[in-house]
């Protein structure tokens, strides 16, 4: 490639992602395929099935072997390791939202290291995108490029970029973030006062943390690139050790972060690693282990604070003055307040938006240019008002509601993409923070950049509870009458019912009352960042001190997975004596960490043919093991758990009336 086109040869290869596994094999073993003959092409291809949680312990050139070995073409999974570098491939197809899920940039690095150029899709997810711009992977939704590259053509810069946002183009241009933020962000300052017209709350946040730079407008519109001044940035394992190679790379062994007191690091995915089946199986438990130490050499090293979670073991001889946990969830509970501004390299970072803040996820190398310059790069997204009027009925919690946001057909088609989701009523004024959090951190599922809930009284009694501190509420911590939105949905909450998302996208959702056949059930687990909560666990409690009320517990052929979000919860419940009633029900109860939710612990399947039903936040293929999941509420899990089949609270209780 020169430096104003992508040249990839006479004869380029061109991999579509077909529906059909047959067609997919068939490119692999050398056969071309055009447009017209690929078929139906994938949708809502997921960075889990790119490249799989278990291969993210990989972060350099091994990553080639990997792109799509995920992937589901029907029941087959038809690309093996090393395939599509073997395949001499240069440019993938696929269909809409491509790049669904995780904030990892394995995925897009992957790609390119195997040889991937161009991804040609009908739409991408917002994270996935910008990842692919940072490490200069072309993307585009021009399928009429695909006949000029089977000519063999140039593609001048000018046509992929077209229709691109100006600092998007520019990154690319320079070959990268990284570079880019060398040449142009050292000497960023803040921009000054925003406009005077009414605002959100997402853009009066925004604007006060806006940089000013030569290459970003200084009143950035919806669409437009900008960078901000976080209050705070947060990693965790999956990412420093590849954040550490990229900066060393680029700026020698010895250099500096920025503000190193506004980093907080989190070590919450390798705990049960030992008992994680796809690492065991894969052989990749030391490659976890030295992933781990890379971190622990990036802590000590730039003397950051780290909070590492413990093993059954290590827990047992704690004397309680360890703090740790899931690392959204914890900086919710310990750092973000209403008003801030928080990057993370997780994709529900916007778990933190329960709390009025902006809290977004980012990719690697938009944290180590963070960690480099103190500025991240952020997309101006939309304003969606999320109107959730109307008080939801006994049993049916914010997990249900966003359930419901997923299976809305605007929502499905994309909708949601890189919106900002303002989530107001009077149902959200009724919530506890921890019901708030289950709407914002969910945000990633509805494809969304951000979500925000406009701090009050709850919010300053929730500080108050978890933190012991007064936080006094300002006047301009709301949005404006006349502010200017993108869209509206609205929702009378009081017609919801219990949902569930069936296997294979959180998008499957339907009421749990209108499944054709009863669903068996092999695993439950309760946990995760989104339902590792307080409200969450009060919820299992709830409904497992029912069952032994009434001579229930799970029954044999079901195992049943309690998890911490933080160890704050884990006291919580202990003090209750929650965990009393969790033994005795039958549950196993592990300590703080991600755990089955990104199939690195206990929880996980182990077979195809095993059915979970899990309170996480996604269920796409592979996620949690090979075998099928099943996404619910809290409430919906701990039923389902003591009945072995899908079963609402209300269900169960009604069973044992009849």
């Amino acid at each position: 490639m020169n430096t104003d086109s992508l040249d990839l040869g006479r004869q380029p290869r061109v991999l579509f992602l077909s529906q059909d596994p047959a067609l997919v094999s068939r490119q692999l073993a050398g056969g071309r395929l055009g447009l017209a003959q690929a078929g139906a092409l994938r949708h809502d291809v997921s960075t889990d099935e790119i490249t799989p949680v278990a291969l993210l312990s990989y972060y350099d050139d091994r990553l080639a072997r990997f792109p799509y070995v995920g992937l589901q073409c029907g029941d087959q999974l038809p690309i093996a390791p090393g395939a599509v570098h073997a395949g001499g491939f240069q440019v993938t197809v696929a269909g809409r939202r491509y790049g669904k899920g995780s904030s990892r940039e394995h995925s897009p690095a992957a790609e390119r290291l195997a040889g991937i150029r161009l991804v040609i899709a009908e739409s991408f997810e917002r994270i996935y995108r910008q990842n692919a711009d940072n490490i200069g992977l072309f993307t585009s939704t021009d399928f009429g490029l695909l006949e000029r590259i089977e000519r063999g053509e140039p593609i001048p810069l000018d046509d992929l970029l077209r229709g691109r946002e100006p600092l998007a183009a520019a990154i690319l241009r320079s070959g990268g973030l990284l570079r880019f933020g060398q040449r142009h962000l050292q000497g960023a300052r803040a921009a000054g006062a925003g406009p005077g017209r009414p605002m959100t709350l997402y853009e009066k946040i925004v604007h006060r943390h806006l940089l000013a730079t030569p290459v970003t407008p200084a009143d950035p519109e919806p669409g437009d690139g900008c960078f901000l001044r976080a209050d705070w940035r947060f990693i965790h394992e999956y990412y420093t050790g590849m954040a550490a190679h990229l900066l060393q790379t680029v700026f020698g062994p010895q250099f500096a972060l920025h503000d190193p007191d506004s980093v907080v690091v989190f070590e919450d995915h390798t705990s049960y690693v030992e008992e994680s089946p796809a690492h065991l199986k894969a052989g990749l438990v030391p490659n976890m282990r030295a992933m781990q130490q890379a971190q622990r050499d990036f802590v000590q090293r730039h003397g950051l604070r780290c909070h590492r979670t413990l093993t059954d073991e290590e827990a047992a001889a704690d004397d309680g003055s360890n703090v740790a946990g899931i690392s959204h969830a914890m900086m919710a509970e310990r750092y973000a307040l209403p008003g801030q501004l928080v990057a993370g390299t997780d994709s529900h970072t916007p778990h933190s938006g329960a709390l009025g803040c902006v809290a977004f996820g980012v990719g690697t190398t938009d944290m180590a240019n963070a960690f480099a310059t103190g500025a991240v790069r952020m997309t101006l997204g939309p304003v969606l008002r999320v109107q959730l009027d109307g008080r939801l009925p006994a049993g049916v919690t914010a997990k249900d509601l966003v359930l419901h946001l997923l299976a809305l057909p605007e929502i499905r088609s994309g909708g949601g993409v890189g919106k900002v989701f303002e989530f107001g009523g009077n149902a959200v004024c009724a919530m506890a923070t921890d019901e708030r959090a289950t709407l914002t951190n969910m945000t990633a599922e509805l494809g969304g950049l951000t979500g925000i809930v406009e701090p009050d009284e709850e919010t300053v009694r929730f500080i108050k509870e978890r933190r012991g501190v007064d936080f006094a509420l300002e006047a301009w911590m709301c949005s404006d009458p006349g502010a200017s939105y993108a869209g509206r949905v609205e929702v009378d909450c009081s017609g919801l019912s219990p949902m569930v998302a069936a296997p294979g996208d959180p998008g499957n959702a339907l009421a749990l009352d209108r499944l054709p056949q009863a669903v068996r059930v092999d695993i439950a687990y309760g946990g995760s960042c989104t339902a590792g909560k307080r409200e969450d666990f009060d919820h299992y409690h709830e409904v497992l001190a029912w069952g032994l009320q009434h001579g229930l517990k799970v029954p044999a052929g079901v195992q049943l997975f309690l998890q911490y979000g933080t160890t704050a919860v884990r006291d919580y419940c202990i003090e209750r004596g929650y965990d009393q009633v969790f033994n005795a029900s039958g549950a196993r109860i592990l300590q703080p960490s991600c755990g089955a939710c990104a199939n690195c612990g206990p929880g996980s399947s182990v077979e195809s043919g095993q059915v979970t039903v899990s309170a996480v936040n996604r269920n796409f293929p592979g996620r949690s093991g090979p075998g099928q999941v099943w996404l619910a509420s809290p409430p919906t899990v701990m039923a389902s758990a003591l009945a072995g089949e899908l079963c609402s609270f209300e269900g169960l209780k009604n069973r044992r009336a009849s």
